[in-house]
C-alpha cells in the first residue's frame, strides 16, 4: 500500500524532499528511497531535481473503489455484490476464478493497478504500466450451460465500444475478442482486449469470468516494446478520467450480463455487425499450422464468423484462430 500512497502524494506536481515524503509516509527515508527506486522499476517516470525533491512529472490518477461505485448509476448498481480494488495482481481473472471457489464470485468486479502474468488470448501477455490502464475483471453465474453464453466475448466488445465511442474514440471490433481504433488513415491500432473464461456444467449452471484490459494512457517507452500498432483513450481524450471511465464500463458489462441470459447474443449481432474491422475485407486467417487467405462477411446469430473462402462459405467458431488484415 506504501507504493499508492507514494504515488498519491507525488502526483500533486509539487517537489517533496525524502524527508517530508518520509514523515508523511511514516518511513524512513531509506524506505522512501527504496520505493522510489520501485516506482523506476515499474516505468513511472520520476523527476528529482537536487535541493528540491522528487515529484511525477505527469500527474497519474489512481483507481479509487468508493469514486467508481458512486459514478454507476442505480439501476446497474443494484446488480454488482463486490468491488475489489487491487495494487498489483499476477491476474484479475484469476483473483475472480478463486472467488468463485470460495463460494463468492457472482457479479463481482476486480480491478488492479497492475497484474504480473496478466494474459489475453491464446496465452499472449498483456503489457500496461502500473496505474495507465484499466484491467477489470467481472464473474456471473449462469443457471444454464456454456451454449446459451454463444457470442458473449462478442456482446462484451459491444458494450465497451458503445462506451468509448462517447468519448469519440472511433472504434471497431475485431472478432472475436480485440477493441481497435480506426485512425483518420484507416488503419486500425489496438485499444483493449478480451478473455472469457469459462467453468462448470455444459448443461449448466456455469461461472464466467469476463477480463478485459484496456490502454487509457502509453507512455513512448512502452509502445516501442510492443510488436502490434496500439493505442491509448489518452490518444483521443487526454483529461478522461479512469475511473469515470471504470464506472461507465462496470455498469455496461453488469447490464448486459444481467440480461444476457434472456437474451442471447441476439441484440447485440447487428450492433457488432456494423462495427466489425474486417467486413467485405480479405484477411490471413491462423488455425494452428494451417494458413489460408479468406473474406470477412459477418457474425451470425451464435457469433461465429462467417468467411467466403477459395472452396466456399464457411464459419470461424472461436478456439485458436488468429485473423490477420490484409494489405
Amino acid at each position: 500500500m506504501i507504493i499508492g500512497e507514494l504515488i498519491r502524494l507525488l502526483s500533486d506536481g509539487k517537489f517533496h524532499s525524502g524527508e517530508q515524503l518520509g514523515d508523511s509516509l511514516g518511513v524512513s527515508r531509506t524506505a522512501v528511497w527504496k520505493q522510489l527506486k520501485k516506482l523506476e522499476a515499474m516505468n513511472i517516470p520520476l523527476e528529482a531535481v537536487k535541493g528540491l525533491g522528487y515529484r511525477l512529472p505527469e500527474p497519474l490518477e489512481l483507481l479509487s473503489g468508493p469514486t467508481i461505485v458512486a459514478g454507476i448509476e442505480r439501476e446497474s448498481r443494484q446488480h454488482l455484490a463486490r468491488l475489489f480494488i487491487e495494487q498489483t495482481l499476477p491476474s484479475t481473472n484469476l483473483f475472480v476464478r478463486e472467488r468463485f471457489l470460495k463460494g463468492a464470485g457472482h457479479a463481482e468486479v476486480c480491478l488492479a493497478e497492475n497484474q504480473s502474468a496478466g494474459r489475453g488470448r491464446r496465452g499472449r501477455g498483456w503489457a500496461c504500466p502500473w496505474g495507465h490502464g484499466l484491467l477489470l475483471s467481472i464473474g456471473w453465474r449462469f443457471e444454464t450451460g456454456t451454449a446459451a453464453l454463444e457470442g458473449l466475448s462478442l456482446a462484451v466488445g459491444v458494450a465497451m465500444a458503445e462506451v468509448l465511442e462517447r468519448h469519440g474514440l472511433p472504434v471497431v471490433l475485431k472478432w472475436p475478442n480485440d477493441i481497435l481504433v480506426s485512425d483518420a488513415l484507416g488503419k486500425n491500432q489496438k485499444l483493449a482486449g478480451i478473455l472469457l473464461e469459462v467453468s462448470g456444467d455444459a448443461a449448466g449452471p456455469c461461472e464466467v469470468v469476463a477480463g478485459l484490459g484496456l490502454n487509457v494512457s502509453l507512455p513512448a517507452s512502452v509502445r516501442s516494446q510492443i510488436d502490434q500498432p496500439v493505442a491509448s483513450v489518452h490518444d483521443y481524450q487526454p483529461t478522461l478520467s479512469r475511473n469515470r471511465l471504470a464506472s461507465e464500463l462496470v455498469a455496461a458489462l453488469l447490464g448486459l450480463f444481467a440480461s444476457f441470459e434472456g437474451q442471447g447474443f441476439a441484440p447485440w449481432r447487428d450492433a457488432w455487425n456494423r462495427r466489425n474491422a474486417h467486413a467485405g475485407k480479405e484477411v490471413l486467417v491462423t488455425q494452428g499450422a494451417r494458413q489460408y487467405t479468406a473474406k470477412v462477411t459477418e457474425a451470425d446469430a451464435a457469433g461465429n464468423l462467417l468467411i467466403e473462402t477459395s472452396d466456399g462459405p464457411d464459419r470461424l467458431t472461436g478456439g485458436e484462430i488468429s485473423l490477420r488484415g490484409q494489405p
